[in-house]
Formats: structure tokens, C-alpha cells, sequence
């Protein structure tokens, strides 16, 4: 029988739960896309959002007035900041997964104990037992998600979304084959399919638990497609910022794995009693 603790549900559903507040925030929330200067008030906007639109004007100065390499030099600087959190979250991981490997033969002893008894009573006790194991191997199935580096970064990479929407002279400018402050129909194909390989290489060579293939190939759509929609709905900015920012992921991505080896699955070394 499969843990329906509270953990199972954050750990299984919890990157779902992120990406409907991503879109919660993107959608709006009752922020303007009115101009924003150094007399605007608000906390995040006065600093946070303003200190992202002076840099990213600020650095298009440096570059001749172009806006474009402005956004690119931008998402690159901050992915850079974010990269140490990033690497410290996908160590965790993998502490967590090797931690995993080990609590669950013991993990399966207690759910097997309980396959045919589903009154709440002995519902109970099994979400106790299941609480001692992960209290005896010091393991948190909510650390294990990689939440917080997630939640840290959210107000930053949020700010600079912002700082980009209440930019108006970005609007005014072209960059390469487009116009940054209008739609571009190659531009959000292009974020789908970086944020789709960016799946793909993290995965890539990821064991999978038994009965989570489905929910993995969910994630694997949910957020391509998310960027792609938003990208055909919204200026070509945006997308310029999605995609110069899963092009980094995916570098973030192969240098985690070349610092983090993924742990190996165990082998089964059950002996046949005679």
C-alpha cells in the first residue's frame, strides 16, 4: 500500500503547488504595469523591482541603448548570483535520494504491515511508524523537494519580471530579428523547447521511484507548455528573459552533475534461505 502522509502529497504534488503560484504571480495579483522610478512606492517595489530597472538601464547605457543585450547580461548576472543556492539545493537532493535508498526497504516493511488494514486506527499508527523512521535516518521528505532554495530565489527572479513589465523604454527597442516591446511568434518556441531539453538533462540519468513515471512526464510538459503560453500572450522581452534563463539552467544543470555524481541504485543482494 502507498504512504498517503502529508510528506507523500508535498514531496509528490509540491512542484505543482510552485508552478500555480508562479502563475498566480505572473498573472498579476493586483500588481500595475505603471512606470517605476525611485519615488514609486512599496516596499518590493522601492527595492527590489526599482534596483532591477535602473541596471537593466543602467547596463543598455553601456551597450549603446540596446535594451537586448541589457536583458541578456542581466539574466546571466543573476542566474550567476543564484547559481551557488542552486548547486547547494542539488546536493541536498542527492543527499536526500541516498538517504532514500536507504530507508526504504524499511520504508516497504511498514507499508506491507499495514497492506490490508485501512481503519483509521491503524492509519494512524502507520503515519507513526513511517514518522520514526524518517526521525531515526534524520530524513525530511519537505527538504527533499529543494522548497526553500525555490522560495528564496522567487522575489528575485519575480522583481526582475517586474522591473522588465514596468520598463517602458525596453518596449521602445529591437533586438536581433524582433521588436522587444511587441509579440513574436519564434520567440516563445524557442522558450518551450529550451525549458523542455532543460527537463530532459535533468533527468538524464535520475532514478525514477516505481509508479512516479506519469507524474514525471507531467513536469515534463507542464513547464514548456506554461512558458510557451505566456510567451505567445506577452511581449518579446519576456521570452527573451525565459530563454537566455533555461539556456543557463541547462548549463547549471551539467555542471551540478559533473560536481554531484547521482548515487547508484543498490543492487539486489537478497539471499534465497534454504
Amino acid at each position: 500500500m502507498e504512504n498517503k502522509s502529508v510528506f507523500t502529497f508535498f514531496k509528490r504534488y509540491g512542484l505543482l503547488i510552485l508552478a500555480g503560484s508562479l502563475l498566480l504571480i505572473l498573472s498579476g495579483c493586483g500588481a500595475t504595469n505603471e512606470p517605476i522610478d525611485e519615488n514609486t512606492a512599496g516596499f518590493f517595489n522601492h527595492y527590489v523591482v526599482y534596483p532591477f530597472s535602473f541596471s537593466i538601464k543602467f547596463f543598455a547605457v553601456l551597450f549603446d541603448g540596446s535594451y537586448g543585450w541589457s536583458l541578456v547580461l542581466m539574466t546571466l548576472l543573476i542566474r550567476i548570483g543564484l547559481l551557488p543556492l542552486m548547486l547547494k539545493q542539488y546536493k541536498n537532493q542527492i543527499t536526500m535520494r541516498e538517504k532514500m535508498s536507504v530507508i526504504q526497504p524499511e520504508m516497504k516493511e511498514i507499508q506491507a504491515k499495514y497492506k490490508d488494514k485501512k481503519d483509521q486506527q491503524s492509519q494512524q499508527k502507520m503515519q507513526q511508524e513511517m514518522m520514526q523512521l524518517y526521525q531515526k535516518h534524520n530524513f525530511n521528505p519537505l527538504t527533499s523537494m529543494g522548497c526553500l532554495p525555490m522560495l528564496v530565489q522567487l522575489p528575485i527572479l519575480m522583481g526582475f519580471y517586474w522591473a522588465i513589465m514596468r520598463t517602458p523604454e525596453i518596449a521602445e527597442q529591437s533586438f536581433l530579428w524582433f521588436n522587444l516591446g511587441e509579440r513574436d511568434l519564434i520567440l516563445p518556441v524557442l522558450a518551450a523547447a529550451v525549458y523542455y531539453v532543460q527537463f530532459k538533462v535533468s533527468q538524464h540519468g535520475m532514478p525514477v521511484q516505481p509508479g512516479q513515471e506519469n507524474m514525471m512526464k507531467i513536469m515534463g510538459l507542464l513547464t514548456p507548455a506554461m512558458m510557451g503560453f505566456f510567451s505567445f500572450s506577452m511581449a518579446a522581452a519576456l521570452p527573451l528573459y525565459w530563454t537566455v534563463g533555461g539556456l543557463f539552467l541547462i548549463f547549471q544543470t551539467y555542471l551540478s552533475k559533473m560536481i554531484y555524481k547521482q548515487p547508484q541504485p543498490a543492487l539486489n543482494t537478497t539471499v534465497e534461505k534454504n
